[in-house]
């Protein structure tokens, strides 16, 4: 598990973000909470997602999958807007088989929300960036200008 760099969204420092840990990342320099992302497989998923001290918006993708593609930026921009409050991860069916299986996930692209361990929710598809900010921010709890979490 590779850590990511980060730049802040606030002074631009670049930041090393673990994909696993407690708490939520912020930056080093001025203490803005970030953008966190990170990717899962059948070996490292309890790690990165079950125990993370912060919901997690599951992504299972494809590379061959075109809707996966299209609605890979829009997760990125929610990961942005709530930063503090959520993670993205990203698992990739091929390889994470057992996860595919566990999880029953027929179509792809599927997210999943998953908050202190367990599937909160679900849903199968493709959508813009504004409907599934909504989706999160209901299934969590979140105000809609909420961006961290104490």
């Amino acid at each position: 598990m590779a850590n990511q760099i980060v730049r802040c969204p606030a002074c631009g420092s670049a930041n090393r973000v673990p994909p696993h840990g407690a708490g939520s990342p912020s930056c080093g320099k001025c203490h803005t909470p970030l953008p966190w992302f990170a990717e899962a497989d059948d070996d490292t998923f309890a790690e990165v997602v079950e125990q993370s001290g912060v919901p997690a918006i599951v992504d299972f993708w494809a590379a061959w999958c075109g809707p996966c593609r299209m609605v890979s930026p829009a997760l990125e921009r929610v990961a942005q807007d709530l930063s503090g409050a959520v993670k993205l991860v990203k698992v990739d069916v091929d390889t994470a088989q057992q996860l595919s299986q566990r999880f029953a996930i027929q179509a792809v692209p599927t997210l999943m929300i998953v908050k202190d361990g367990e599937v909160v929710a679900r849903r199968a598809g493709a959508a813009p960036a504004d409907q599934l900010r909504g989706w999160v921010e209901e299934n969590l709890g979140l105000a809609r200008d909420e961006r961290s979490r104490p």
